[in-house]
């Protein structure tokens, strides 16, 4: 399906896997962290499960039991500093995301991350890839109650952005983050960056990089 992308006001930006390919760095971290906790880890079955989900629903399915907001900020945050400490000699974003987000802002789009990233990531990947010009609202996983693929951080978006949710088109890598903008009611863009381009549903606009839009 080809995307007219005039036909749209706002533009909705998953981060990890849109803005940066960043899937192996995280990947890595989970991996520490899981070691460090005694806990069983196995790439396969963890992407398939948990990629795209907030960190309350990983923490919580890892290790079995429910978890105050305190211990998930804890945990969290642990996971999340070990993947900014492996990612950051690394860091850059996705090929054609910069010119891509200058074109769009010519025609006058306005711009969103979302993200079920905390806020800390998100500020590290918006500084590191040099994106935070083109940035007009944000939302992280703490803003809303439910996770992909449930609609809400797609919705809060739009909500802030001040545009309805038919005219955002949203970037997603992953399968819930997928769902999630269509059970908002937008369209989506498929971003084959965890997942390679033969894995997601061919009816969807699929890209590589954001060359492919210029």
């Amino acid at each position: 399906m080809v995307i007219d992308l005039k036909h749209y006001n706002g533009f909705i930006f998953d981060m990890d896997g849109v803005i940066a390919d960043n899937h192996h760095y995280h990947i890595d971290a989970w991996r520490e962290f899981c070691k460090r906790h005694g806990l069983s880890f196995e790439v396969g079955a963890f992407t398939s499960k948990y990629f795209g989900k907030n960190n309350t629903d990983i923490l919580q399915a890892l290790l079995g039991k429910s978890l105050s907001d305190i211990e998930i900020d804890l945990l969290g945050e642990e996971k999340e500093a070990i993947y900014r400490e492996l990612y950051q000699p690394y860091i850059k974003p996705l090929d054609g995301l910069i010119d891509f987000m200058r074109e769009l802002r010519i025609q006058g789009g306005k711009i969103a991350i979302a993200s079920s990233a905390p806020q800390s990531n998100i500020n590290f990947v918006v500084e590191k890839t040099c994106i935070k010009e083109y940035i007009d609202v944000s939302v992280n996983g703490n803003m809303v109650k439910f996770g992909k693929p449930n609609p809400d951080i797609f919705l809060k978006a739009a909500e802030l952005l001040h545009i309805q949710p038919q005219k955002c088109l949203v970037f997603e890598d992953s399968f819930s983050g997928i769902q999630a903008a269509i059970n908002a009611g937008m369209q989506v863009v498929a971003v084959a960056t965890t997942h390679k381009k033969e894995e997601h549903d061919p009816a969807l606009t699929i890209i590589s990089d954001f060359r492919e839009l210029l």
